[in-house]
């Protein structure tokens, strides 16, 4: 009985953990948008959007209308977004997206947790050719009320997406990154609010990676994601389903 609740209580203290982690991820993109385009979301699209994105992960009320206020009312550091660039082992390319009030710090951690990991940080620019940037519209499907989601469906390509993806209980939208306020708008006009609307790297070509260099490569990530100033980390690898299972039984 004692190691089943330990088991319990660290998968509960972990899910806190990424829950406090992605709170503070929104909390620093609503004070970037209030920064930029002042606290009312009906006039600031990126706040609007910020807002929007934070209720979707269940972030409370309150937090969201605590970050709004700390950042209108200068009470919020200024951040800056920043992108790292590098190889980890195996050759696998990971790309990294930040927020930070420090950029030494940040780039200072980035740095050496690929040294720790058998990596090499690189270059701004150095992954152009390996990660695209896109758009990703989650809609749920109870949003669209009475309408036909085949209509709506229709509605989004001509709105400018490249794919559609149905799923179970959603629409995942993909346009490029250059149209995501052109689709922002389309889904406005249709009266539809996304789950989450967010811009995200897709890799162009990916690296096979085995079992011991899948692990190495999640150590990586894992120290990268567990960073305060790291909203996203990406990466190249191809896994097999024998690795990707090994890899599970890793978490359980």
């Amino acid at each position: 009985m004692g190691r089943i609740f330990e088991k319990r209580k660290h998968k509960i203290f972990a899910r806190n953990a990424k829950l406090s982690k992605l709170f503070t991820r929104f909390s620093k993109e609503i004070a970037m948008a209030v920064k930029a385009g002042g606290p009312n979301p009906d006039s600031n699209q990126r706040l609007k959007v910020a807002i929007q994105n934070a209720k979707g992960a269940q972030m409370p009320k309150d937090n969201i209308e605590r970050a709004i206020k700390k950042a209108a009312g200068g009470e919020e550091a200024d951040y800056h977004e920043s992108t790292y660039e590098g190889y980890g082992p195996g050759g696998v390319a990971i790309f990294v997206d930040a927020a930070t009030n420090n950029q030494n710090r940040t780039v200072g951690n980035v740095r050496s947790y690929f040294s720790k990991c058998e990596g090499n940080l690189g270059t701004s620019g150095s992954l152009g050719h390996v990660f695209e940037r896109k758009a990703e519209f989650v809609v749920e499907l109870s949003s669209l009320g009475d309408r036909d989601p085949d209509e709506v469906e229709m509605e989004m390509i001509d709105g400018g997406a490249d794919d559609v993806v149905r799923e179970e209980d959603a629409f995942v939208i993909y346009t490029p990154f250059q149209s995501f306020g052109q689709m922002q708008e389309k889904l406005d006009a249709l009266g539809v609010e996304a789950k989450s609307a967010e811009l995200k790297r897709f890799a162009l070509s990916t690296v096979p990676a085995d079992l011991e260099t899948a692990r190495k490569v999640m150590r990586l990530v894992d120290m990268l994601e567990d960073d305060e100033d790291v909203n996203a980390v990406y990466h190249n690898m191809d896994l097999t389903d024998e690795v990707e299972a090994e890899l599970a039984k890793d978490l359980a």
